[in-house]
């Protein structure tokens, strides 16, 4: 189905599934344990060996000599695979370092062994007797160093452009009478998923089979054949549940290229899972900023040049951390200017983590646009509104598909009691306690991608719907259950999901917010063609024809469904493509951030007290879920403003504090109640379903939003993130 034109009238406005609270369909297998996840599928293969991975000691080098003698005697051992025993290896088209290194070593934790066993014990235990030689090469490990010495990046075709001009940014700018110029740091992040990285593979001949923990299974399968050598028909990769994964599980990572080789070379099943430790420096994490961003402007508040630069990090190759993209595309302004440098940097690669660039973008923008508010002396959310626009700022002729910023920030703000605020910072006491109110406004993109489906009707009336979307505890079971049922017109309890299998159809996959509208519009499209095979049956003129309560109507006549399958199995396969659809609109979905917190005068503990986003994103496909995303983002967000960054230590080139020990992330008693709206909107323009997605705006400027609450309450602005408390405790106002 190619959709390029605003969908008309259709099953799912029937809205009799779609859009109801409807509770997850794998949340019974998950709460009761019984839920296979790639480590567990215990029925899938018998008798498994076990894989330990051995990973880099160094950063950057070579390695000179490995010793296995002691490694290969211990007990158990079955096989051990370097790099000189592998074969060739290619290099997949998504993973920027090698996923088996040697004898070049690209990064710490780099893994560069693995040591199957008959136990996990036993694998653990030989693999501490690996010894390695290295010769230890210079590196490059710290932002602030290298900023200076990194180039534009070369935009490859198709791909976004790093700088972008519009009018005279520079002449615009010394001519504001207001100006604003600071600059804004964000740290290395980790995605820190509940689920390590895992995976089971099996040979059978020359035929390889993969359970593992995968964002994308089409890319997922593509990395293998290509990392491995073989044809990609070989190949199949089955991942139906996910223990949350943040774009850290978009690609192919160690676990699953080390699990095939140790099964390869042992000749049974092979579990591999990446202990806690390995997870920050031997997989993705998100890149550090450097951001300045430059705002002009008149005494009336209205913004006449906007400049917004980034420098991140990241191997050789490596992608950028594209921080300036939102404000490509969130305020108005003659005159722009954006550029983003990509340092080389010898550190783990630097790839996607929710909301990759605007989530750390917004941290700076956001912040930017409170100060230039106090500047001009007017209130922060009047300002924003001040500067909103219906068109794309950088492509004028290009208009928004929907675009509710504005009224994001007027419910926000009546909901939350704005008016209330007190502007002057520092202000307010409750004893100790110094509170403030910040404001923050959101942008995602809603990105658009191909996504197929197979849908099955059997004799017994059940519709069985086939996709290789995944499942990232985000809810696609459900949404696409809903989809089916809605566009068939039975109820949920006559879908069967089968998701995470690449036997199926290919989908858009789980990442960038685009998964829940393309994946449901691709079980549209299959829908839809298994209409036309139902109505074919009876005789009936597909347009003209009902499919309600479990049967079709036409004309007065009402056949069952499930007669349309009596004689065999009725199957329609479809999926969604766009046309030029992104290029005349600009799809983007907005919200509004609000944030109360309260700084103990004393000791600068921050304490969040109430939070509250408003959300337009086009159609809300499960209003339950759809929270639950949007709620969980919220909280990564207070983990990005307060606690969360990796410690790079700049002698030696890794990640320090690389477990749940050391990392930092919000736990229950961080995060208060939290409040989330969801503005009545459909978007046509979008997608059949007329949705878009949520799950990553929901983290977009909150970081912002604690950070300009934290400046109100204390009258103390830190622009490097995280904000501890060493870095506002000196300057906190004392009590009187």
């Amino acid at each position: 189905m190619k959709f390029d034109t605003p969908a008309g009238p259709n099953p799912i406005d029937q809205l009799k599934v779609i859009g109801k609270a409807t509770d997850r369909i794998d949340g019974p297998f998950k709460t009761t344990g019984t839920a296979p996840y790639a480590y567990e599928r215990h029925d899938a293969v018998s008798d498994p060996a076990y894989g330990y991975v051995v990973a880099s000691a160094i950063a950057k080098g070579r390695i000179n000599a490995i010793d296995m003698s002691a490694a290969k005697a211990s007990p158990g051992v079955i096989a051990i695979v370097t790099a000189e025993n592998a074969g060739k290896l290619g290099k997949g088209k998504f993973n920027t370092a090698r996923l088996l290194g040697g004898p070049e070593i690209e990064h710490y934790h780099q893994a560069i062994a693995v040591v199957v066993a008959d136990t996990f014990e036993q694998a653990r235990a030989a693999a501490a007797l690996v010894r390695v030689d290295y010769v230890r090469s210079k590196g490059s490990f710290d932002l602030a160093s290298a900023k200076g010495n990194a180039p534009p990046p070369q935009t490859k075709p198709g791909g976004t452009p790093p700088d972008s001009s519009i009018g005279d940014f520079a002449g615009a700018y010394a001519a504001a009478p207001v100006k604003l110029d600071a600059t804004y740091t964000t740290p290395d992040q980790s995605h820190s998923m509940m689920e390590p990285h895992a995976t089971m593979a099996q040979w059978s001949g020359d035929q390889l089979t993969i359970w593992t923990s995968n964002q994308m299974i089409g890319w997922g399968k593509g990395d293998v054949a290509a990392t491995l050598g073989v044809p990609p028909e070989k190949v199949r990769l089955i991942s139906p549940y996910i223990g949350g994964g943040f774009g850290g599980k978009l690609f192919v990572r160690s676990d699953a290229i080390m699990a095939a080789l140790g099964a390869r070379a042992a000749g049974r099943p092979v579990k591999v899972a990446l202990p806690r430790p390995l997870i920050a420096n031997n997989t993705t994490h998100r890149p550090a900023t450097i951001q300045r961003v430059r705002i002009g402007a008149t005494h009336d508040g209205r913004i006449t040049a906007i400049g917004h630069e980034s420098w991140s990090g990241d191997q050789p190759d490596g992608k950028l951390e594209t921080a300036v993209m939102q404000t490509r595309l969130l305020y108005a302004g003659a005159n722009r200017m954006t550029a983003m440098r990509l340092a080389t940097l010898d550190l783990p690669e630097g790839n996607a983590m929710r909301a990759p660039g605007e989530a750390p973008g917004l941290m700076a923008l956001e912040i930017a646009m409170d100060e230039m508010a106090e500047k001009l002396g007017m209130d922060p959310v009047q300002f924003r509104i001040r500067n909103d626009t219906q068109v794309d700022p950088e492509k004028p002729s290009r208009p928004f598909s929907q675009r509710q910023l504005v009224e994001c920030l007027r419910t926000g703000a009546r909901r939350f009691g704005w008016d209330k605020r007190n502007a002057r910072p520092g202000s307010v006491r409750e004893g100790r306690w110094l509170v403030g109110l910040g404001v923050a406004a959101a942008l995602r993109n809603n990105i658009t991608m191909k996504s197929a489906a197979r849908v099955r009707l059997d004799r017994t009336g059940q519709v069985i719907v086939e996709t290789d979307m995944t499942d990232i505890g985000t809810g696609s079971y459900t949404i696409i259950a809903q989809t089916a049922a809605e566009t068939m017109g039975v109820p949920l309890d006559r879908v069967t999901v089968r998701l995470g299998d690449s036997s199926f159809p290919v989908s858009c996959g789980s990442g960038g917010q685009f998964g829940a509208a393309n994946s449901t519009s691709g079980v549209y499209a299959a829908c839809m063609k298994l209409r036309e095979a139902v109505a074919g049956q009876f005789g009936m003129a597909v347009s003209d024809a009902e499919f309600v309560a479990g049967e079709v109507r036409s004309a007065g006549r009402s056949v069952p469904l499930a007669k349309a399958a009596s004689a065999g199995e009725l199957v329609g396969e479809d999926g969604i493509e766009y046309g030029d659809l992104d290029k005349r609109y600009q799809q983007s979905t907005f919200g509004s951030h609000f944030v109360e917190a309260a700084v103990d005068s004393a000791t600068g503990e921050i304490r969040i007290r109430r939070m509250l986003a408003v959300c337009a994103a086009g159609r809300i496909l499960n209003p339950k879920s759809a929270r639950s995303q949007v709620i969980g983002a919220m909280t990564m967000g207070v983990g990005a403003a307060l606690m969360e960054a990796l410690a790079v230590d700049k002698r030696f080139g890794f990640f320090v504090n690389h477990d749940l020990a050391g990392y930092e992330v919000p736990v229950h008693a961080d995060i208060p109640h939290q409040e989330v709206i969801f503005l009545d909107e459909v978007d046509p323009i979008a997608s059949p379903m007329k949705a878009k997605g949520v799950g990553e705006l929901g983290i977009c400027g909150v970081g912002a939003a604690v950070a300009n609450a934290v400046y109100n309450a204390t009258g103390v602005r830190v622009r490097d993130y995280p904000i501890t408390l060493d870095k506002h405790l000196s300057r906190l106002p004392h009590l009187v």
